[in-house]
């Protein structure tokens, strides 16, 4: 068997795609060699190639958000590096609704309607807050049809 002996051009090839985050599998695929013959003669260049690739990608981040060229490099580079988190500070709000005008009620229920953007789903059902009390009672004890609002019969349709 011929002994595998690499040009200085495929160790360029190999640092750079290894640097790009190629696969090994595809490196070696590309050079139409195995897996294991790669990690045997490119050990060094696959290393370094990972290495260099991150430190110029660093190096590049650094002058962006110390030049002031880039805000958001300069958040990345905080958040990465400097351990920088979002803070989001949550005040419980305790309301004694009995002590609430029926206005001060409405107005809280539209502002946290606003606030909660509630998700709504069509699906041809109707919405529970669609429903009167004496359905909503009636649907609890199993009585009312929720999908069209009216009562069930004893086959269990309309």
């Amino acid at each position: 068997m011929r002994r595998y002996d690499p040009t200085p051009d495929q160790r360029r090839t190999v640092k750079t795609m290894a640097g790009f985050g190629i696969p090994q599998e595809d490196i070696a695929t590309f050079l139409g060699i195995d897996a294991k013959t790669l990690r045997k003669h490119f050990r060094e260049e696959l290393d370094r190639g990972v290495t260099e690739a991150n430190a110029k990608v660093a190096q590049s981040l650094f002058q962006m958000a110390t030049q002031g060229k880039n805000v958001a490099a300069a958040i990345f580079w905080m958040r990465a590096r400097a351990g920088w988190r979002e803070r989001i500070e949550v005040k419980p709000v305790v309301y004694d609704i009995s002590q609430m005008s029926d206005e001060e009620l409405r107005a809280e229920i539209r502002r946290l309607d606003r606030e909660l953007k509630p998700i709504q789903v069509i699906t041809g059902v109707t919405r529970a807050e669609d429903l009167t009390d004496e359905q909503l009672m009636r649907i609890a004890a199993g009585g009312l049809d929720r999908r069209e609002g009216g009562r069930k019969d004893s086959a269990g349709g309309r």
